[in-house]
């Protein structure tokens, strides 16, 4: 949620910021602005449209904006509706300081009602616009003393990027909560919530910690705490290329990370096994329980992870929304583990239950595919996805990922604890490394499942169906189908559906039954049945060659044979394609669906 980008150095800023801009369109956003300190450095033009970023480069086309030093910015609306009034960057009284916001400022209501006592005027309904007038009547002469008044002034979660007509060659990030990073250039430099804002300019960079303030200029970056020590912070080196991020002839980001699945799983697996920490496995052969917590499509990787967990590893696991477990009577102690997981790594709700569990004494581990991260500092223990950026906001290949990530952690751990045997571990790794071929396989029926997105496109309501470790799968289904396509679905497993769904259940609605041949496949066949009797309509992800399923179904997605615990790396994949090829044939915007974001760094 929400972009920040600011550019200090030798070229006019205005081209910079509005490609960064567009590089951060997949965190969700609905408006965008940029100020600009002019060339004279007297005065800061700022230019805000309500829309995507190619209608800001609209309103400024053939405008002459020219300056060095400059912020940009993308909102998605929590204070206030989505207007020119409420969009990011917000200025001061004088016209002499404005920022960018990302976060939320809690006591923005004291704070505002203070300033209006003194006189200052507010244009917005945001709590940003307190931080530009707080900058103002705290300003002493120097903007890092400034900044470092006004975050201590400051409550709540927020990354914050600076610029003053009173130093027109400074920009200063502050950064609590929020993502913030500083990309180092040659006579330029720049700040930035994500890597790919600035990846075209430069491949280090400086992630700035909680509490911590960077003073940017051309020539130089300083960073301080909010004491006003100046800190020593080693620059991070980034190998990937920005064209990873490209789109590579598909239509759309989301369809080409569907497809990049069979790639990443194999780098996944690669991955866990060449970089597994040894310690990690030693503090989990001791735990008598682990909460994994996370968010929406992580939190269904959690609930398949806590079948093969228990399974092999024989801990006792609870699953539970980052959100409802931070503010639970958490029972921790030293012998607890918490895992977060989390595709970005600074998702909010899960970062602060993980810290507040941290400080009760549990041990900590982050799931993420973001390297550096601000999970992946803050844990005693990291484990990465290998995916690569993951543009497009509804989560596909992060997802494949972290459910190989979590097979392989349940595996290890059980090997260390003597609960699964060498070769029982050596016969399913064997048959994972061939996983993603089976995807593969999957993926070339792309025409297929598309067809029968065309046959339900105009649905009003979907119900998705599983048993035990493909209920989450079902739930996932239902997720990403609302997501992009707006359709109201419901996920549920199979066996509760007579205690209430089946009533929903008529010649309408489509029915979509993960079926695939495993232990509970006759239970689930007379799920599938009780639909068929109500006259729903059945779409069955079913193994290949299951003529049985077939004759009761509409429709029939074939998946490849596997393992019953490997399944459910498979039988998401055509969910995933129904979900996309349901939304664009609707005219969807699958890569940026309405009111989500791709980072959601707020409570």
């Amino acid at each position: 949620m929400c972009g920040i980008i600011g550019y200090v150095g030798k070229r006019n800023a205005v081209p910079v910021l509005l490609y960064g801009l567009q590089r951060l369109e997949y965190r969700g956003y609905d408006s965008a602005g940029i100020a600009v300190i002019d060339k004279n450095g007297d005065k800061i033009i700022v230019e805000k449209q309500v829309g995507k970023i190619k209608d800001l480069q609209e309103h400024l086309w053939n405008r002459k904006i020219e300056g060095h030093t400059a912020l940009g910015h993308t909102r998605w609306a929590t204070h206030g509706p989505p207007t020119i009034e409420n969009a990011h960057p917000h200025t001061s009284q004088k016209g002499t300081i404005s920022i960018v916001h990302n976060g939320i400022i809690e006591n923005y209501l004291e704070l505002k009602e203070e300033l209006i006592k003194k006189g200052y005027r507010f244009r917005s309904e945001t709590d940003t616009e307190v931080v530009a007038h707080l900058f103002e009547e705290l300003y002493t002469g120097d903007l890092l003393e400034t900044a470092l008044k006004v975050a201590k002034k400051l409550e709540g979660a927020y990354a914050i990027g600076v610029i003053s007509t009173y130093e027109p060659d400074k920009i200063v990030g502050i950064k609590k909560g929020s993502p913030l990073i500083v990309g180092l250039g040659k006579d330029e430099n720049f700040i930035a919530s994500d890597i790919p804002a600035v990846l075209e300019y430069t491949k280090d960079f400086i992630v700035l910690e909680d509490g911590e303030i960077a003073v940017v200029t051309k020539d130089n970056v300083e960073v301080y705490n909010l004491e006003g020590k100046k800190l020593e912070k080693k620059p991070l080196h980034v190998t990937w290329d920005i064209s990873v991020a490209e789109k590579a002839g598909y239509k759309h980001f989301m369809q080409k990370e569907i497809h990049e699945q069979p790639r990443t799983i194999g780098d996944t697996i690669t991955g866990f096994s060449s970089s597994k920490d040894e310690k990690l496995f030693e503090a989990i052969k001791d735990a008598d329980r682990l909460y994994i917590i996370a968010c929406g499509t992580s939190y269904h990787a959690g609930l398949v992870g806590k079948f093969w967990i228990e399974k092999f590893a024989r801990i006792p696991v609870e699953v539970d929304y980052a959100s409802e477990y931070r503010y639970r009577d958490r029972i921790i102690n030293d012998r607890t583990v918490v895992m977060g997981i989390s595709q970005s790594g600074e998702t909010a709700d899960t970062r602060f239950a993980l810290l507040d569990a941290k400080k009760e004494g549990a041990k900590t581990i982050g799931l993420v595919n973001v390297v550096g991260s601000s999970l992946s500092r803050e844990t005693d223990y990291v484990m990465y996805t290998y995916c690569g950026p993951e543009i497009g906001v509804a989560a596909t290949k992060t997802f494949t990922a972290q459910l190989v990530t979590l097979l392989l952690f349940a595996l290890e751990a059980g090997l260390k604890k003597g609960t699964v045997s060498k070769p029982e571990y050596k016969k399913l790794y064997d048959e994972l490394l061939h996983i993603p071929s089976k995807v593969e396989s999957i993926l070339n029926n792309e025409e297929g499942i598309k067809e029968i997105a065309h046959k339900y496109m105009n649905a009003q309501d979907f119900l998705f169906l599983g048993r035990n470790i493909n209920y989450p799968i079902a739930l996932e289904g239902a997720l990403k189908l609302k997501e992009i396509s707006y359709i109201h679905a419901e996920g549920y497993p199979a066996g509760e559906m007579k205690h209430g769904p089946i009533a929903l259940i008529d010649d309408k609605l489509p029915v979509v039954c993960v079926i695939p041949q495993d232990k509970y496949y006759e239970k689930m066949f007379s799920n599938l049945q009780e639909v068929k009797a109500r006259k729903g309509k059945v779409i069955s992800v079913a193994t290949e060659g299951d003529t049985k399923v077939k004759e009761l179904s509409d429709d029939v997605i074939y998946i490849p044979p596997a393992s019953d615990v490997l399944y459910p790396v498979l039988t998401v994949v055509p969910l995933q394609l129904l979900s996309y090829h349901i939304a664009t044939l609707l005219g969807k915007d699958v890569d940026q669906p309405r009111n989500l974001a791709k980072t959601v760094t707020v409570e």
